[in-house]
């Protein structure tokens, strides 16, 4: 599959408001004949390229409203020499940044390229360090970036203004890869190369069709610069379910330790996804560790909450994969430069423990969601609605700002395998869950747990128009 190659100007208009573009000046610059190498012919190829595409660079930037929000907007025209970052490019690349910053705008890019420009050697290389070092002060602003990879987006566009966005979305089918076609090793797969498989390596956090973009852009604009929580955000009212009574007040709180952990383990209970409807009213996922992983068991994104945006991370009460610890650090860290507060729901039997996760880096992934959480400058609230299991649970629990559902537990280590590393058979785990205190009103008498949240009435329930993960 292929994606249909609009110029830059034509990619605007697909996701602009009519009318709303407004063109930058373009920075001047004096270059030598034939450019700063003198290659031969490179002026002709320059004019060539100019009354093809009419436009005198490979980028046209400006500003434009998409979905009535103002956004700096970087467009690339591949017909201009493939796309290609020479100098003049780097000039106008640096002068969108700026004015970004200098106006407080969000920054979205659509990425059509090549890569650097071989007629202009070496200083067209370094125009990716010009880029990097103008996403990083952006970053520090405080203002996000977004990037649509359209068709081809590959080497030092790909490296620096697309996976060093904040939100990177994609067309299908298109080519994405450090390495363009005719560089890359004659018997790669291609599947590693195009928007799909990036997404599936957690690289991409969406691949969004051509007629979905404009919407997908404005939501991701209307959430991320939402108006933010003045402190904490209010942990999720608990769902009501065959064991939990559909009615606000008291629940009554399971008796013994092993009745929490079975309540808890119970299949039909609430499980992340049906939080997060039920506690937003708009929600954007995103996806993957940027280092090769996905865990379809971390839900993490952003959302609006009572027309605030607001973060989440979320556990689904499976074991989790070092993929999505690094997926949840990464939005805590997002959230923390966005100056976003942050919900997490903490639901895991444990992290998971096998040879793979091993490989993967497990005990690295986890002390960096530890330290993306303590460094956290943003209010985290941590829900509780299941399983507690260990460390791998606590790496996302708000120290002093963790609440708990009627139908949770949390352990230092399920009661079973506490038993068996206290060398008691099989048989006294439930009395070792006793001993534990693991049941919410424990965990509240213990002071890890700030109070257990009762259901909410049916009729308060949030209205549910979330994008799904």
């Amino acid at each position: 599959m292929t994606t249909t190659r609009l110029s830059a100007r034509a990619a605007i208009a697909s996701v602009a408001d009519p009318g709303s573009f407004t063109e930058l000046p373009a920075p001047r610059r004096e270059s030598p004949a034939d450019g700063p190498l003198a290659w031969t012919g490179y002026d002709d190829s320059r004019a060539r390229a100019a009354q093809r595409t009419g436009e005198q660079e490979s980028v046209v930037t400006g500003t434009a409203r998409i979905g009535g929000r103002e956004a700096a907007v970087i467009s690339f025209e591949f017909g201009f020499l493939g796309g290609s970052l020479g100098e003049r490019t780097g000039d106008r690349l640096e002068a969108a940044y700026s004015h970004a910053r200098e106006h407080r705008l969000p920054l979205v890019s659509l990425i059509a390229t090549g890569g650097s420009r071989m007629q202009e050697g070496m200083l067209a290389l370094t125009q990716l360090q010009r880029v990097a070092r103008q996403c990083v002060l952006t970053r520090a602003a405080g203002l996000p970036q977004i990037a649509v990879l359209r068709d081809p987006t590959t080497g030092g566009g790909w490296a620096t203004l697309g996976a060093g966005a904040d939100v990177v979305l994609a067309l299908p089918g298109a080519q994405v890869g450090f390495a363009g076609s005719r560089v890359r090793p004659a018997d790669a797969d291609p599947a590693a190369y195009c928007a799909e498989g990036q997404y599936a390596a957690g690289h991409v956090d969406a691949v969004v069709p051509p007629a979905e973009l404009p919407g997908a852009l404005s939501d991701w604009l209307r959430v991320l610069t939402a108006p933010r929580a003045d402190g904490p955000v209010e942990p999720p009212a608990a769902l009501a379910w065959g064991h939990l009574p559909a009615v606000a007040g008291e629940v009554p709180p399971p008796a013994t330790g092993w009745d929490a952990v079975r309540q808890a383990r119970h299949p039909d209970r609430p499980r992340a996804a049906a939080y997060l409807d039920a506690y937003f009213t708009l929600r954007l996922p995103l996806s993957g560790d940027r280092a090769g992983g996905t865990d379809p068991g971390m839900l993490c994104g952003f959302g609006l909450r009572e027309d605030r945006a607001v973060a989440y991370a979320a556990q689904c009460g499976t074991a989790t994969r070092p993929a999505g610890y690094r997926t949840a650090a990464r939005v805590l860290r997002l959230a923390d430069r966005l100056g976003i507060p942050v919900l997490t729901l903490v639901d895991t039997p444990g992290a998971a423990n096998d040879a793979a996760a091993e490989h993967e880096g497990a005990g690295a992934a986890i002390a960096d969601t530890f330290a993306a959480l303590a460094a956290a400058t943003v209010p985290v609230t941590t829900l509780l609605i299941g399983e507690g299991g260990s460390g791998g649970a606590l790496a996302l629990a708000a120290p002093g700002n963790t609440w708990v559902t009627p139908d949770s537990y949390f352990s230092v280590i399920a009661p079973e395998l506490a038993a068996a590393i206290l060398k008691r058979p099989p048989t006294a785990a439930p009395a070792t869950a006793d001993q534990l205190r693991i049941r919410p009103q424990d965990l509240v008498a213990l002071g890890v747990a700030r109070g257990i949240v009762p259901p909410a009435p049916p009729a308060s329930a949030a209205a549910s128009g979330h994008v799904g993960d």
